[in-house]
């Protein structure tokens, strides 16, 4: 079932298209990719979500029926340009802050607490917000964005500015998050963290949606039939044995295994190239290479620049 769906939102500022026609659709209790280019509109449509600006056409919804202001109780937003106010004391801030989303200071403060211990700054409690480092004020308003318990939780660039262990801690709390009920949106240029964390991604350019779906599934569209083959032995006249019916792309030879990069040309199967291979050498490891969320963006957003 869809918690969130946007359907065919345009937005247009001055002469700018931010958004062209786009179309998301959000499983519950599922984190979702939202990527791009800077500049691409995934912040607009974000704005649009937490009903900061309106669309010029085009309708978003929430559990299946049309979003109103109201819903805002129920969308908890980490914006990439923090905002706490530095002169404040932290608590009574995390308190201010969850009371907006419709807690009660009673409520608030015993659930802020509860994550503070979680993420070791319960010694902060009383401290302004200057004092701390900005690590520790990420942490803060990461806590503030979930701690009234949203149905839809939209993350951008969560993990700036965290060291690699505080950028871990909070990927095992999104998807405890998950794991807990919640459906996220999730914005970032870190691929391997798409990698990680997302079961659906829509990939949007120049205002435009140019790639949607699972995210295992678009990685496998974007492959390239390539396979890394480790063997022992020699391989004579590799190039002869393979044909023309395969590329080779390199071919690395060593003391303790040989590594082959091919890559088939005219539509031949795994088996078809093993058997090519399997009278010459000793097949050690056979690996079809599967393109990085790096590398899909790179290309879908290259191929779309084309068109």
């Amino acid at each position: 079932m869809e918690l969130f769906e946007a359907r065919n939102v345009n937005k247009v500022f001055a002469s700018t298209q931010a958004l062209t026609d786009v179309s998301i659709s959000v499983k519950e209790q599922s984190i979702f990719g939202l990527l791009g280019p800077n500049g691409a509109g995934k912040t607009t449509l974000i704005r649009i979500i937490n009903q900061i600006t309106a669309p010029d056409s085009g309708e978003i919804f929430l559990n299946g029926e049309k979003m109103t202001r109201a819903d805002i109780s129920q969308i908890g937003y980490l914006p990439e340009e923090r905002g706490l106010y530095k002169k404040m004391k932290i608590g009574e801030q995390a308190i201010y802050l969850a009371q907006l989303k419709g807690m009660s200071q009673r409520d608030a403060a015993k659930n802020l607490k509860q994550w503070f211990e979680k993420f070791d700054i319960m010694p902060w409690w009383n401290k302004k917000v200057e004092e701390l480092s900005k690590g520790m004020q990420q942490k803060v308003q990461f806590i503030t964005t979930v701690v009234h318990q949203p149905k839809l939780l939209i993350f951008d660039e969560p993990f700036s500015g965290f060291d690699p262990i505080n950028a871990n801690l909070l990927k095992k709390e999104i998807l405890n998050l998950k794991a807990e009920g919640a459906t996220i949106i999730f914005s970032t240029h870190n691929m391997g963290s798409v990698e990680e964390l997302c079961d659906h991604i829509a990939l949007i350019n120049k205002s435009k949606k140019i790639e949607d779906g699972p995210t295992d599934e678009i990685r496998m569209k974007y492959k390239s039939n390539t396979f890394d083959i480790k063997y022992r032995g020699e391989f004579k006249d590799i190039d002869l044995a393979l044909g023309t019916d395969y590329k080779i792309i390199s071919h690395d030879e060593s003391e303790k295994a040989n590594t082959l990069k091919v890559q088939y040309m005219n539509g031949k199967s795994n088996n078809e190239l093993l058997s090519a291979i399997m009278p010459a050498a000793e097949i050690m490891s056979f690996e079809e290479l599967i393109p990085s969320m790096n590398d899909v963006f790179i290309k879908a957003v290259e191929e779309s620049n084309k068109n």
